[in-house]
């Protein structure tokens, strides 16, 4: 049996790839593997995937774990959000289909080595190849003549002549996925093998082959030969997969849509475009217009954004652009803005949902601090909708009052997705550079501001500083224009503002707000535990010193007392005697 090679005929990530698999001695083949490549958008977000798997020999279900493992792993990895990494899509999928076959095994074959294989998958997204294995099979890599083998192998000797799998796919409801990425390079040759090649041929055997059949069937046919050939007992199983292209970084598919949407001409009440008729304007700056319109085929209120001419030529501000859109289409949460999809587009603008209502800036404005309740229940619905874009590894990283929406109907919206950091979007090469400090400085936590990825340790801590601001209308670190070293962020006690602030929600709001991410919270849902019952342990780690609470009445105190004790030493030295 064998595969028949595929050239994915794109202009970006191309690739040649080729299987055979045999049963050999064996009366049953119980090796799998196969190769996928998406086309359009779900290539450049995805990238290519390939599997091989080997089927235990004692496990009865040992082909079709095999089968399974290969087919879910390609079919399921193209399913996941685009916003994941390699890393965190691989492992959820890998992991469902451990607990799937573990499960499956008990069940159909009544014993916990009813389903088990070994795994290893490759995915080649932009310019890194991620790889991840458990078992035997292998992975290497051949470049400019050299062989690597990239994978190691989970065997544990009992003996000077016995072995077993270590590790395995089904062999346990958990399982430890190796994980490893790369840099590829145009020529890159990987090849996947199973125990009934690798064991019956010499590194020397797989250089020469490699090295003289340029086309990838006959190599693998050659590969399996020549294992069969040794004096190979076990099924034989060869991949070989050949990088042909690599996407030029300068080459962007949102570059093309920039090019391809002219920018709006000037909008103002009254003129339509698109079907959409202008109503209003609702917010201008140097970067953006914001108009209320009306969707005049379905006669609903939307929202449509336009960039300013000002950033025509900002790839960076274009690209936020085109994100906010993107991100905005892929979460679905009551406190996240949604995204509209517009009917027919002709020029650069977005359109997503109108809530009426002010943001949270304008709502302190008026109404000043909030009581406890008012800000817990903010709070709650933040959590909320930071959580949903946590879930797909997206950061808000500009969370601040003005990009939260408080509707007239007391619900809460994340906007401004712009400088979302999207995760799986942050491994494609590209001229593009996403990882420009981002935030607002008084919001922003500090590691953002030096450049450093976001996390949601960073979107925590701009949530502190809102929530922070709702009690007390100032700042924890009051208000600057530069960004300010570590060491000179003192933290000012909430209560100081609002003696009506309990100690536990001062010391919570502390920890949400530490310069350092690691001594933070680690989930949003301890800071909202935190917010609403007292965490003892907290309290006893938050024993502030006095001149850090009150800094003014310290330093008084502390001079009343030398003057104290000056007038009492000039007195005994008067005393006679």
């Amino acid at each position: 049996m064998s595969g028949q090679p595929g050239v994915q005929a794109s202009r970006r990530l191309e690739i040649d790839f080729a299987w055979r698999t045999e049963a050999g001695d064996k009366p049953e083949n119980a090796d799998a593997c196969d190769a996928i490549v998406p086309k359009g958008e779900t290539l450049r977000a995805k990238g290519v995937a390939a599997a091989i798997a080997d089927g235990m020999s004692s496990s009865e279900g040992g082909r079709e774990a095999a089968e399974v493992c290969v087919k879910t792993f390609l079919t399921d990895y193209l399913s996941t959000p685009d916003s994941w990494t390699v890393r965190t899509a691989t492992s959820r999928v890998l992991g469902a289909i451990n607990r799937w076959l573990w499960g499956q095994g008990q069940t159909q074959y009544d014993s916990p080595r009813g389903m088990v294989t070994t795994f290893t998958g490759l995915v080649i997204k932009s310019a890194t190849a991620h790889i991840v294995h458990v078992g035997d099979s292998r992975l290497y890599r051949y470049r400019d003549g050299d062989l690597e083998q990239l994978t190691r192998d989970h065997r544990v000797w009992v003996s000077e002549d016995r072995e077993f799998l270590s590790r395995a796919m089904g062999a346990d409801p958990h399982v430890d996925i190796d994980y490893k990425s790369l840099p590829v390079q145009v020529g890159d040759l990987f090849m996947f093998s199973t125990d009934g090649i690798h064991e019956y041929l010499t590194r020397k055997d797989m250089v020469d082959t490699l090295q003289a059949e340029p086309h990838l069937q006959a190599c693998v046919n050659q590969l399996v030969e020549k294992a069969l050939h040794n004096g190979s007992h076990d099924n034989v199983t060869c991949q070989l997969l050949r990088v042909v292209g690599l996407p030029p970084a300068d080459e962007e598919d949102l570059y093309q849509q920039i090019n391809e949407l002219p920018f709006p001409p000037s909008l103002s009440p009254g003129v339509t475009i698109d079907g959409y008729r202008i109503l209003r304007e609702l917010h201008a700056s140097k970067r953006s217009e914001v108009f209320l319109a009306l969707d005049t085929e379905t006669d609903t209120q939307v929202v449509l954004k336009t960039p300013s001419e000002n950033f025509r030529d900002d790839p960076e501000f274009l690209n936020g652009f085109l994100h906010e859109e993107w991100v905005g289409k892929r979460v679905n949460n009551t406190h996240l803005l949604k995204m509209l999809e517009p009917r027919q587009r002709r020029f650069l603008y977005n359109i997503s949902e109108y809530v009426a209502g002010r943001s949270l800036a304008q709502w302190m404005q008026d109404n000043g601090p909030a009581s406890l309740d008012q800000m817990r229940d903010f709070a709650r619905q933040i959590i909320d909708g930071l959580r949903a874009l946590h879930r797909l590894e997206m950061y808000h990283q500009d969370l601040k009052p003005d990009n939260v929406l408080v509707g007239t109907d007391g619900v809460l919206k994340l906007i401004d997705f712009g400088a979302v950091r999207i995760a799986g979007e942050a491994e494609i090469d590209s001229d593009i550079d996403c990882d420009l400090p981002q935030g607002t400085l008084n919001y922003a936590a500090p590691e953002c501001l030096r450049g450093e990825p976001s996390t949601k340790a960073s979107d925590l801590f701009s949530l502190g500083v809102m929530l922070y601001e709702l009690l007390t209308g100032k700042l924890p670190y009051g208000e600057s224009d530069t960004p300010r070293p570590k060491c000179k962020l003192n933290y000012t006690p909430a209560r100081r503002h609002n003696p009506a602030i309990p100690p536990w929600v001062d010391a919570a709001l502390e920890k949400a707000v530490s310069p350092l991410p690691q001594r933070r919270y680690h989930m949003l849902s301890e800071l909202e535990q935190d917010l609403s019952h007292p965490n003892k342990a907290l309290l006893e780690n938050h024993h502030e010193p006095l001149v850090k609470r009150y800094p003014v009445g310290f330093w008084q105190g502390v001079a009343l007392l030398s003057v104290l004790a000056n007038i009492l030493l000039l007195f005994l030295l008067a005393r006679p005697g």
